[in-house]
């Protein structure tokens, strides 16, 4: 063999033993890099392929129930039932058709389900007779009781958020809802189960706004564009405390319900909390604690009894973790919806990917079923 081919042959054989000794040490490399710590066990419940969902919530025989908002997806029904892990609509077509636009549904300790009809198609104005609370009999799956809200209640510029109840107080109950309005006031409506009446509390009241000076940072970037106020709310074992949050903001606000549930009584005095990360849901248990979704860590918290936090779930698949539900045998249910993703925060360009996920994790809470 010529000389100069040996060279050349030599050369290139060097150079592969060096690749090949490159790949291997950049492959043991990456073999010891660190992984992300997660917190709790997750458990896929349903998976979905079509539009977004955002609220959840579990009977107390486990039957599964979630929404999907008209926020620009193909939404066929409003309300569904999760069923061999798929949506189905709830409790039919025809009464789907009857609804707007649903944020939010909520099982009450009376294992009744109660459906949150935002009256508003892309979080745009309402229409007199679009908001409104309708209560649906889980075994004739028939409605029971429709409370229309009226317009100086629900304003035009009203988002009905997320719905709480409290079926010791007055003679059928009372629900507390927040108004997450992106361009108008923000507040928190309380209503009389019985009568139907309602009112707003915390009207426009700085506890219930966005902070303007909020960026969250979510997948490592800033989120621009999202300003909107009171969201998540809880309320407490006993009845007496109401928690809620604006989803533009990492603080944790209280307030009495007894002085909400006096129409003709003053704003209440509200307690700040504190901050608790960023947060879209609020759930609370039968130990006295407060749960809270933490979007920018894709996480869920939870307050103790202490006031100290503590992580309950933690996951890089959580994507926006949105709406949280207890279950009768302490399994925590959320949505992951990948909200952040959405087109309007990207310049038009929808980044979401599909599937969206309904999620549970076991949690050594219980829910409160007082009736």
């Amino acid at each position: 063999m010529h000389t100069a081919t040996k060279l050349i042959l030599f050369a290139l054989i060097a150079a592969c033993n060096h690749r090949e000794a490159s790949q291997t040490t950049t492959t043991s490399a990456e073999r010891k890099l660190a992984t992300p710590a997660t917190v709790g066990t997750l458990e896929v419940v349903a998976t979905f392929d079509g539009p977004m969902p955002t609220g959840v919530t579990v009977s107390h025989a486990g039957r599964i129930f979630v929404n999907f908002p008209k926020w620009g997806d193909d939404v066929q029904f409003t309300v569904a039932e999760v069923k061999n892990g798929k949506p189905e609509a709830f409790p039919d077509m025809e009464t789907n058709r009857g609804f707007v636009s649903v944020q939010s549904v909520r099982v009450d300790p009376r294992d009744r389900l109660w459906v949150l009809d935002t009256g508003s198609i892309n979080m745009g104005k309402t229409q007199p007779g679009g908001p409104k609370l309708v209560g649906i009999d889980l075994d004739t799956k028939k409605s029971f009781k429709t409370i229309v809200f009226p317009p100086d209640v629900a304003l035009p510029t009203t988002y009905l958020n997320d719905v709480r109840f409290d079926l010791t107080r007055g003679k059928a109950g009372t629900a507390y809802i927040t108004d997450s309005s992106t361009d108008g006031p923000n507040g928190i409506i309380v209503v009389d189960l019985d009568s139907g009446r309602s009112w707003r509390k915390l009207h426009d009241h700085p506890s219930t706004k966005a902070d303007k000076s909020f960026v969250p940072i979510v997948e490592g970037q800033p989120l621009e564009g999202l300003s909107i106020g009171s969201d998540g709310i809880a309320l407490s074992a006993d009845g007496k405390t109401l928690y809620y949050c604006p989803l533009s903001s990492r603080r944790l606000y209280s307030v009495s319900t007894d002085a909400l549930a006096n129409e003709k009584a003053r704003d209440p005095e509200v307690k700040d909390l504190g901050e608790k990360g960023a947060s879209d849901g609020l759930e609370s248990d039968a130990q006295g604690r407060i749960y809270a979704t933490n979007y920018e860590a894709n996480a869920i918290l939870r307050r103790k009894t202490d006031g100290k936090f503590e992580t309950i779930a933690a996951d890089p698949r959580m994507l926006w973790p949105d709406t949280m539900a207890l279950s009768v045998d302490g399994y925590l249910y959320f949505t992951a919806n990948q909200l952040e993703r959405q087109a309007k925060f990207h310049g038009g360009r929808d980044l979401r990917q599909k599937p969206y996920v309904l999620f549970k994790t076991k949690v050594d809470g219980t829910r409160i079923l007082t009736k």
